[in-house]
């Protein structure tokens, strides 16, 4: 208590740890790993929150997977696109979990699912109750190398991406990429988009096997591929470096926001705007990346070279160089505008000043953005002349 008898102040930590497990066939029922959180035993329960479309391929094998080890497993079925990514989902979601009523701290609830899944799943155990363990089990790509390492949940909230939303990390994440030979050309795509963002900002070695190997990831899906462990190794370890010491954003200046500073407004927006093609998440990002990379250039940073180095590499991971967000200056002032407030007044925008290494700058106008708009159609028409 302090002098001033009126005034007493509390100071406190959270501890957060939690560990990222690669296991292959996690549902095979000699595979035990699942299992070590949560209760055993007579009367041992699980809830599984399951995507709709991996529910279609896999809801068999998970169900077999429990009944194997005596353990009950009660489904719940999202599905969890972007469209549904809002409060009435989070609501029916905590609804379900009401009805089963699960124990406070030995029945965690288990996601299965993509990055949405996993930011709906998240924010929904961080409210039951304030706070029951909840486990990741992402069945993308960009669940693999983003939503697996954040502590972030978060739904969609008037047009705005992920507007409503709390820091709540869970207590495991387990990833399999067994999972993404199930997925479309899009999909992993989107995810290589997120990769694509790390290895241009802070990682040469991760960009280069990107560059020199894009098309073989892509169409490999990354399974039974030469560089793919090395590339979702090199990802998460460079997201576990970036957010570890600042899982609460109380630094803004992010090198991780690096592609998403024009694009969420963006990505959201596209999804209904029938005017223009719709934008999955690692695309929005992809095309971010060139648009930052672009504004780097203009500054005397980025040689218009790594530019096109850049934007070809893009095009090899099956993402979209162009759009017409991109070359709108009143939206993407909009966007800037939103993401301004978003990081408390300051623009803070990553920008690469080589690729692997970048800086910040806080300065760009109006009229910059009319210069940058009409270099990406510069480097675009260059690129594919």
């Amino acid at each position: 208590m302090s002098e001033d008898c009126s005034q007493f102040y509390i100071e406190t930590e959270l501890p957060v740890k939690f560990e990222i497990f690669l296991s292959d066939n996690i549902f095979h029922i000699k595979n035990k790993e699942l299992l070590y959180f949560g209760s055993h035993g007579s009367n041992a329960r699980r809830i599984v929150v399951v995507d709709l479309k991996v529910s279609i391929l896999y809801i068999d094998t998970i169900k077999k997977y429990f009944k194997f080890h005596k353990i009950e497993c009660l489904i719940i079925i999202i599905d969890a696109i972007e469209d549904n990514k809002n409060i009435e989902t989070l609501l029916y979601l905590l609804g379900k979990i009401e009805d089963i009523g699960p124990n406070r701290r030995d029945e965690p609830i288990i996601a299965v699912g993509g990055g949405v899944l996993m930011d709906i799943v998240g924010m929904a155990a961080g409210l039951y109750r304030r706070g029951v363990p909840y486990i990741k089990v992402p069945t993308t790509l960009l669940g693999v190398v983003d939503a697996s390492v954040g502590v972030k949940t978060g739904v969609n909230f008037k047009n705005r991406r992920n507007r409503l939303g709390s820091y709540y990390p869970p207590i495991a994440a387990y990833l399999d990429k067994g999972f993404f030979k199930t997925l479309n050309s899009v999909e992993i795509s989107s995810g290589l988009g997120e990769i694509l963002k790390l290895s241009v900002i802070k990682d040469l070695q991760l960009f280069e096997i990107l560059e020199n190997h894009g098309s073989e990831l892509l169409n490999s899906k990354l399974v039974n591929c030469k560089y793919s462990d090395e590339v979702i190794n090199l990802s998460i370890e460079g997201m576990k470096v970036e957010l570890q010491d600042n899982l609460w954003e109380r630094n803004l200046k992010r090198s991780v926001d690096f592609g998403h500073s024009f694009s969420p407004i963006l990505e959201i927006r596209s999804l209904s705007d029938e005017g223009v093609p719709s934008l999955t998440h690692g695309q929005a990002v992809a095309l971010d990346v060139i648009f930052s990379s672009i504004i780097s250039h203009t500054r005397g940073f980025l040689p218009a070279s790594e530019v096109l180095r850049i934007v070809k590499t893009t095009h090899n991971l099956g993402l979209p160089t162009c759009h017409p967000y991109f070359y709108n200056r009143d939206i993407l002032m909009e966007a800037l505008n939103d993401t301004t407030k978003h990081r408390n007044g300051c623009q803070n925008l990553p920008v690469p000043y080589k690729i692997g290494q970048g800086g910040f700058i806080n300065d760009l106008t109006y009229d910059d953005l009319q210069v940058v708009v009409k270099l990406m159609e510069k480097f675009n028409n260059e690129c594919f002349k």
